[in-house]
């Protein structure tokens, strides 16, 4: 058995999600292609320390994707071999603070509008109109949408938690035409042979949408989502509240949609016209 299916054996166990077992072992292949010639038993601290500075030099990575790498390399070598590699050195001294992007609720309207397939609209409204992850998206089931109350359960997403958020009043008739027209036997959106979608076709969903829309910037699933906190937050909803729709563990991590919304700063006055 190779080592990256025993890893995988063990991430399993532990029960990480798929999604995360597979960046996890993407990351790893690509580290032990760079480092041809060394086996992986192998491979220390000084061995880590190139490959990172290759990555950062050519690829221009960033301080999360580099801290990223350091915890993939970091587990493997814990679980596979119980070694613990010193490398708080590697870790970025200066932590990015990146505003999230986010969309206007015009331009989202307009994604919405341009996209004539049922499914990709469905798609984009729920994403923006809930605030999903594409993981989340994606898992959704059909038992999972309950028009009567106009909620839907978010099952197991990330961190393993289960929360609901509200369904749009707005995007129901379109579920129903959704319905008339692909009939979803478990997944409320199938690929072939009715296993789910993938994430990577979501995201070409909304690429291709955000095209139509003549967005000139790369438009991804995660940006609905900041677009939807964003317009709550300036629409002035709790914090709290948003925290629980995004499935946020802690609201610090929620805080930082309100630095700095548009309307946010129209409402400052600078000191020099009170």
């Amino acid at each position: 058995m190779k080592y990256s299916q025993i890893f995988r054996q063990k991430l399993e166990i532990a029960r990480y999600s798929e999604s995360t077992i597979k960046t996890y072992i993407s990351t790893l292949t690509s580290f032990f292609k760079s480092i041809d010639g060394i086996a992986i038993e192998e491979v220390n601290e000084t061995t880590v320390e190139k490959y990172l500075y290759g990555e950062i030099k050519e690829k221009n990575i960033s301080q999360s994707f580099q801290k990223h790498i350091l915890g993939s390399i970091k587990l493997f070598y814990e679980m596979m071999f119980s070694r613990k590699f010193s490398l708080s050195h590697l870790y970025p001294k200066r932590v990015e603070h990146q505003l999230p992007k986010y969309l206007s609720k015009e331009e989202i309207l307009k994604m919405i509008e341009l996209t004539e397939n049922l499914k990709h609209k469905s798609m984009i409204s729920l994403l923006y109109g809930c605030g999903l992850r594409v993981s989340e998206l994606i898992n959704l089931k059909i038992i999972d949408i309950d028009s009567k109350s106009g909620r839907i359960s978010v099952i197991q997403a990330k961190g393993k938690k289960d929360r609901y958020v509200m369904l749009p009043k707005s995007v129901l008739p379109l579920l129903r035409k959704y319905f008339e027209k692909y009939f979803p036997q478990t997944y409320l959106f199938e690929g072939g042979k009715n296993e789910k979608y993938s994430s990577r076709s979501v995201q070409q969903v909304v690429k291709q949408a955000a095209l139509k829309a003549k967005i000139q910037k790369l438009v991804t699933p995660h940006i609905l989502r900041h677009s939807f906190a964003t317009h709550l937050i300036e629409n002035g909803t709790d914090i709290r509240y948003i925290q629980e729709l995004l499935g946020h563990n802690s609201v610090m991590t929620t805080q930082i949609y309100t630095h700095i919304t548009d309307l946010t700063i129209r409402k400052i006055q600078s000191p020099l016209d009170i």
